[in-house]
């Protein structure tokens, strides 16, 4: 007997002989479907839903403690990085979590396949009924009214009482993914202003190109050395990086290096990078451009992620994060333009996704997320009476980048999402930060916020008026977008630097930026209003609009023992 019949057949005897699974647990329930979903009517029996069962993992904690051991300057450890076969073995199920799931399984004629290689994810496609059946649900159609699609979900479903607690979240159930909420943060391009190439610091106060940011953050315009040392640039939603845009961009303010220079493409899940004029993404030419164009020489990924999700209304969040993890060779940073807002996703869902993100650090890849730009509303503006938190910027285990504008001195944009997530309680590494902050700011803005929740961004960059070429044209955007590559290209210069001298890159970095606030520019003026009331201020030291400060690449490098 071949070795996949042996395991069919142990699985089989294993649901005859095992519980009968009749006594169920409610796992989700909700009263309704959330603001903008209408009901259409019951699911239909036949249609396919491609369920993702996430497993709880054996010892997330461990793997918890590992990263911050290798992320925390004062370790012994710090900078020796997990490999994945470490990291698979603290985020792998049970031996019993997976004999129960899969017994369960079993007893309606299903097998389920592994999502990635620590196994924590099993996918399996069944037919509504079936759903139904295995879920205890009822699953009905819902239309999401502004964009008029239409998703098959449940206001409520249970699991077996021999499974419940080895299950961490099963996808698509009853969370509603607002499909409009995960976009690019960022506006719509305005046009150039009549910019020198050189950009001098006067014009800078306005307009913002890589000479600029040169001038404003001591960024080097020296090549990077080490082939080894990469940045990875996340594209989602059919937004594509134009190479023709590359060249002009660095024909027009990069003309110290080649305008030959240029990205490697990766895809998952269908993507693709189409080079027609016409296809040119402003996000995602932003992105190319303010890291291929500041971070000189360090070779950069575009990771395009197509719309065949493995990951269902995750939108590829999860199918990336997974694809770069499951590489020997994972990236040194991985700079993500796009977010949404907190509550766009249930809290089980966003714990397992959150906790993708430790696993990669633990690697010794810097993640960095722009923070978004609804100010205190989210990722992005929306009507709110309490201040609202922006998701992935609220998990611990990134790092957060807000936004500022100006030169002298460096101001807070109004747009810039901060605040305090509803979801993670304060990390440690920034707890004396967060309390200094709570203590200056006294009863201001209390009970619109939790102040017992982990604080965000960590840092900030410029964020106003940058330069981009897109489509052929040049123009100015604002947004987070713009201030997540900007500070990634800084991590890989610094992480050139380390390879080059022997040493491990940055990895995980919030331990390390709380550590040393000294080396970033404190921004102490401007706010992020929002939800009726005036929002948060800048002030001396980490705020939940600006972080700790932009970029000191000199200090920066010291504090890296360079």
């Amino acid at each position: 007997m071949s070795a996949t019949a042996l395991f069919l057949a142990s699985l089989l005897s294993l649901a005859a002989a095992g519980p009968a699974f009749q006594n169920f647990v409610v796992q989700e329930s909700l009263s309704g479907a959330p603001q903008g979903f209408a009901k259409v009517g019951p699911a239909a029996d036949s249609t396919p839903i491609n369920l993702r069962i996430a497993l709880a993992s054996s010892n997330f904690a461990g793997l918890e403690k590992a990263l911050y051991d290798v992320s925390t300057p004062s370790s012994a450890n710090y900078g020796n990085h997990l490999s994945k076969d470490e990291v698979n073995a603290f985020l792998a199920p049970s031996d019993d979590a997976v004999a129960a799931v899969q017994a369960w399984l079993a007893s309606h004629d299903l097998v389920a396949t592994k999502s990635n290689g620590a196994g924590d994810w099993l996918s399996v496609t069944v037919p509504v009924s079936k759903a139904n059946e295995m879920l205890s649900a009822k699953y009905e159609t819902f239309e999401h009214v502004a964009s008029g699609k239409t998703y098959a979900r449940t206001l409520s479903y249970a699991l077996p009482v021999e499974v419940a607690d080895h299950v961490a979240a099963i996808h698509p159930a009853s969370t509603f993914n607002n499909p409009e909420s995960l976009r690019p943060v960022l506006s719509a391009p305005k046009p150039a202003s009549g910019i020198s190439i050189d950009a001098t610091p006067s014009s800078c106060a306005t307009t913002i190109t890589p000479a600029c940011l040169q001038s404003l953050y001591g960024i080097p315009t020296t090549k990077a050395t080490e082939s080894s040392n990469t940045i990875a640039v996340s594209g989602f939603i059919e937004q594509y990086a134009n190479k023709a845009d590359l060249t002009s961009f660095l024909k027009k303010f990069r003309t110290d290096i080649s305008s030959s220079t240029t990205f490697t493409l990766q895809t998952l899940d269908g993507g693709s990078d189409p080079q027609t004029a016409s296809k040119a993404g402003v996000e995602a030419n932003l992105d190319i451009q303010y890291t291929v164009g500041v971070a000189t020489g360090v070779p950069v990924f575009f990771v395009s992620v197509g719309e065949n999700f493995q990951d269902g209304d995750l939108e590829g969040f999860l199918d990336i994060v997974n694809f770069l993890s499951d590489e020997d060779d994972v990236p040194q940073v991985m700079t993500t333009s796009y977010g949404e807002n907190e509550t766009d996703m249930s809290k089980a869902l966003a714990f397992k996704l959150c906790e993708a993100y430790a696993a990669f650090g633990a690697r010794g890849t810097s993640v960095l997320f722009a923070s978004g730009d609804g100010g205190v509303e989210g990722g992005q503006a929306q009507s709110c009476t309490k201040y609202q938190a922006a998701f992935p910027a609220g998990c611990p285990f990134l790092t957060a980048v807000g936004s500022v504008h100006g030169i002298s001195p460096e101001t807070a944009s109004t747009f810039s999402s901060g605040g305090f997530s509803n979801y993670w309680g304060v990390a440690d590494y920034q707890s004396s930060a967060v309390s200094a902050f709570l203590t200056a700011q006294g009863t201001t803005n209390k009970g619109l916020f939790n102040a017992s929740g982990r604080g965000y961004p960590d840092v900030s960059a410029q964020g106003e008026n940058v330069q981009i070429v897109s489509g052929g044209s040049t123009g100015g955007v604002d947004g987070t977008s713009c201030s997540s590559p900007i500070f990634a290209s800084v991590i890989g210069l610094i992480n050139d630097k380390l390879i080059a001298a022997g040493n491990s890159p940055l990895g995980f970095l919030n331990p390390w930026l709380y550590a040393n606030p000294s080396m970033l520019n404190d921004v102490t003026t401007g706010s992020n209003p929002g939800c009726g009331a005036k929002g948060f201020t800048a002030r001396a030291g980490w705020d939940p609009v600006t972080g700790l400060g932009t970029p000191n690449y000199a200090k920066m490098l010291a504090a890296a023992g360079l």
